[in-house]
């Protein structure tokens, strides 16, 4: 999220210090390639959410298999 932040504050200071020199084309590619590098930054802490989600369900399903061996062997 901070980076996402970062990103943005950056793009925002390149994009208005470039002054008037830059034609509108220029100025476009830029904020194109802020754009991309925030969706980049996005899906980079996504695929990093989604590999702790996985971690925490891994996790959870083996608690509930031995739960479930457990509770088979309690009632023999």
């Amino acid at each position: 999220m901070k980076t996402t932040v970062l990103s943005v504050m950056v793009g925002l200071l390149l994009v208005a210090g470039s002054g008037s020199a830059q034609n509108p084309a220029a100025q476009n590619e830029q904020r194109l390639l802020t754009l991309v590098q925030d969706v980049q930054a996005q899906q980079a802490q996504i695929a990093a959410n989604q590999e702790k989600l996985d971690s925490k369900l891994a996790e959870v399903s083996e608690a509930v298999r031995l739960a479930r061996i457990f509770a088979g062997r309690g009632g023999k």
